[in-house]
This record gives structure tokens, C-alpha cells and sequence, in this order.
């Protein structure tokens, strides 16, 4: 009998964790797996409990909450046989989209049922590791402010971004991708191993996270009364087709900035020395997909 654990973040996301442990409860498959339930209970809690559950001999470690809970637990696993899974309970659940999991509490558990494992792509930002997107500029202020705003969901992240938009300056940033160098101001530049923030917004159309490859995608500001041009090529998947967007793939990318402000990793805001190197660690993580 494999042994499960299932680790939730009963504040991410808009409330939905309530329904999960019900879910397991009634689950089709529950009597064919040892199964424990986790609630994380402080930020970084829930890199703790994957690492515990990993040394007790987990097989296969949900994370039930956004892609900020995904990296937490995933971290812990990377370089392991431990299997991750995913059950999207978060606001926008970017990863979760681009890998078709369904936000339906019942559907998701029948794809950990399933056990289709695949090894995937993680990327490495100086000594932390990310399985989405990570970025520098304004979507890392945008990421700052949704984790102090009081209320979640793709309203509130709306109200940021118009409410930060207009006053923002593009930053200039040096990137050595692959040893070529790029000078660039931009309004934000992500680098990414899936192709969305999350709430269907496409940043890299081809990103894919078999491929070995980050996909790094500059992103030039619009005047305001232009950027609502931008969004029919976000939720498109089309934003590549923009000629206010750069998008260059690579293994080994180094940032360099002028201070070392927050960086948006995985939809969290985390503050990282001003000088980045990101990196590809391909085929680093077993994941359960569709």
C-alpha cells in the first residue's frame, strides 16, 4: 500500500480547502493508500512537512493550494523518487492550468489515482528553486501587493495591477543569456519553465517543462490607454505575436540589477540579492499529470 500525504494551506486561495479533506473522505481510491492529511499552519511550514513526510517514507506528497504551496512542497522533492501531486486550490492555480489539472476536487484526486508519473524541468534563482515563473519588475510588485491585499481572487489581483500600472517606470536590466549579452528596459521580465501567471494568462506561449529550455520573455510597458491591447494576447495564448514582448530561450540566464528588490517566484514575493543566476535542472522532479 502506498503511503500519501496530502499537505493543504487552508488560507490560499478563496476557501476551498474546506471542501478537500471531505473530498479524500469520499474518495473512490482511499482504502487503497495510507493516507495522512497535513495543514500548514505559518509561512514556510509547508516546505517542513514535505521534508518530513519525505523522510517518513511518503511515495507521493499532495500540495492542495496555489503555486506558491506547489513550490513549498515541491521543494524537498526535487532530485528524489517522491512523487508530487497537485490539487489547484489557490487564486490563479497557473500550473495547474497549464498541465490541465482540474480545479474539481474529485477530478484532481482521480488523476493522482491514475498514477501517470512524468519527470519534469525545475529552475533554480540563486539558491531557490521555482517549477513555474519567476520574474523581476512589476509582476514581483504585483505579487508583493496581492500577499498584503486582504481578499484573494482574480478581482483583487485586477485592482492591482490597474492601480500599479499607471505610475510604474520601467526598470533596465542586463541579461546574459547563454553567455550573449542584453541590455533592456522593460516593465517586467519572467522567466519561465510553464507558460502562465495563472487566471489563463499566457506569458510564454511555448514554454514547456520537458523541453530543458527557460523560456525568459521581456515585456516593454504600454502607454495605459494602449495596455488593453496586451490582453486579448495574454488570454489568447498569443502574447508572443506582440511587438512589445521579447521572448529568448535559454539554460542559464544571470540578472543583473541595480537593487536587490522582492522577485516573484512561483506567485510569492520573496526578496533576493540584486545579482540573479537562474538555471535549468532538467528532469529533477516526478510529477502526477493527466
Amino acid at each position: 500500500m502506498k503511503k500519501i500525504v496530502f499537505i493543504i494551506n487552508p488560507i490560499s486561495g478563496i476557501g476551498q480547502k474546506k471542501k478537500v479533506e471531505k473530498a479524500i473522505g469520499r474518495w473512490d481510491a482511499r482504502n487503497e493508500f495510507d493516507i495522512e492529511i497535513f495543514y500548514t499552519q505559518r509561512a514556510g511550514h509547508a516546505p517542513e512537512l514535505s521534508e518530513k513526510a519525505l523522510k517518513n517514507g511518503a511515495d507521493i506528497i499532495v500540495a492542495v493550494g496555489g503555486d506558491g504551496s506547489i513550490n513549498e512542497v515541491s521543494q524537498p522533492l526535487i532530485g528524489t523518487d517522491v512523487v508530487l501531486g497537485i490539487i489547484p486550490a489557490g487564486s490563479g492555480n497557473g500550473l495547474a492550468t497549464f498541465l490541465k489539472i482540474s480545479k474539481n476536487v474529485k477530478k484532481a484526486l482521480e488523476i493522482i489515482h491514475k498514477g501517470n508519473v512524468k519527470r519534469i524541468d525545475t529552475v533554480m534563482i540563486n539558491e531557490t528553486p521555482f517549477v513555474s515563473i519567476a520574474g523581476v519588475g512589476f509582476d514581483a510588485l504585483v505579487a508583493k501587493r496581492f500577499s498584503e491585499f486582504p481578499f484573494r481572487g482574480f478581482w483583487s489581483y485586477l485592482h492591482i495591477v490597474l492601480k500599479e500600472y499607471i505610475q510604474y517606470k520601467p526598470k533596465k536590466y542586463r541579461l546574459i543569456i547563454d553567455g550573449i549579452n542584453y541590455s533592456r528596459r522593460a516593465l517586467f521580465v519572467s522567466m519561465a519553465n510553464s507558460n502562465q501567471f495563472g487566471y489563463n494568462t499566457t506569458i510564454a506561449p511555448d514554454a514547456s517543462i520537458y523541453d530543458g529550455l527557460i523560456d525568459i520573455c521581456i515585456v516593454r510597458k504600454v502607454a495605459w490607454y494602449k495596455a488593453f491591447m496586451l490582453g486579448p494576447y495574454l488570454l489568447q495564448n498569443r502574447i508572443d505575436k506582440s511587438k512589445y514582448v521579447e521572448i529568448i530561450q535559454g539554460k542559464e540566464i544571470y540578472i543583473l540589477r541595480k537593487r536587490n528588490k522582492v522577485v516573484n517566484i512561483d506567485g510569492e514575493a520573496v526578496k533576493l540579492k540584486k545579482n540573479l543566476k537562474v538555471n535549468i535542472v532538467p528532469q529533477s522532479l516526478n510529477l502526477l499529470v493527466p
